[in-house]
């Protein structure tokens, strides 16, 4: 089966604008994030899916620079990107990762693979989100073709088109969902971020860059962030009134979407 993983990036973000080509240390953070996409051990195929709007031509530029794979569609369709990044690749399944988690641990995303290959033909969508665990930053969904076709016939909210999963996770008695838990068993989802949505969050990613990545190389883990946050706690300090922000929910809200409070996956598994 193979499994291509499918990064949305856009430059008109309206909460810090053209925040994927902001510089993490002397590279692009949309960079610095497929770095750590394709260091993973389970990526087979990378796609980055933006939008057709001549703003976005610079991350069109930047993806054929690295001889990384990209399309264009709908600016506000995410859902219809990611299926034009299936068909594009000739995947069975995708994986959607945010441009925003660009210290995403490679360790996370084999994690999640792994469980997805060793069910294979379970489930339909499998995700480190529903219910979340890991620290903010380290999102990834796997959705089978079949069910992204599904979702993609049958949407028509646009909340499900802008956010790609929610059609599949909000109906559990419809289809088979699975979540990978922190192995750890504990739940640091609102306590460390690392997902770049507010400056405050930038300031802090940079941080920890600029303390991490000359004596642990560029795809540090989330064990050494961690570590770092613990002896420096003043920098938790830089997105502190971010801690527990939750766009998806408030976003859900404001768009009168009716299924947010949908019953979680049906099974969860977790790794280290």
């Amino acid at each position: 089966m193979k499994i291509t993983i499918v990064i949305q990036a856009r430059l008109a973000s309206s909460r810090l604008p053209g925040k994927v080509l902001l510089p993490l240390g002397d590279k692009p953070l949309l960079e610095r994030l497929l770095e750590r996409v394709v260091s993973a051990r389970q990526a087979q195929s990378v796609v980055v899916a933006t939008t057709t709007r001549r703003v976005d031509d610079p991350i069109v530029a930047l993806c054929d620079r690295l001889g990384v794979d990209s399309v264009r569609g709908d600016e506000d369709d995410c859902l219809s990107r990611h299926l034009l990044a299936a068909a594009a690749s000739g995947a069975d399944a995708i994986a959607k990762i945010p441009s925003d988690c660009p210290l995403i641990d490679p360790a996370v995303i084999d994690c999640v693979l792994a469980h997805w290959h060793a069910a294979e033909g379970c489930y339909d969508y499998l995700g480190n989100l529903r219910p979340p665990s890991w620290p903010d930053g380290n999102d990834i969904e796997v959705v089978s073709l079949a069910a992204l076709r599904t979702a993609g016939r049958e949407a028509t909210q646009p909340f499900d088109r802008e956010h790609t999963t929610p059609f599949l996770w909000s109906q559990p008695d419809r289809f088979r969902l699975g979540n990978v838990s922190w192995g750890t068993g504990l739940d640091y989802s609102r306590t460390r971020r690392w997902v770049v949505d507010w400056p405050e969050d930038y300031a802090l990613v940079c941080a920890i860059y600029e303390r991490l990545a000359k004596a642990h190389g560029p795809c540090f883990n989330l064990q050494t962030i961690l570590r770092l946050l613990e002896r420096e706690p003043s920098l938790l300090a830089l997105n502190a009134q971010r801690i527990g922000y939750d766009y998806m929910a408030l976003r859900a809200i404001r768009t009168g979407a009716s299924n947010l409070n949908a019953p979680g996956a049906k099974e969860k598994t977790a790794c280290d």
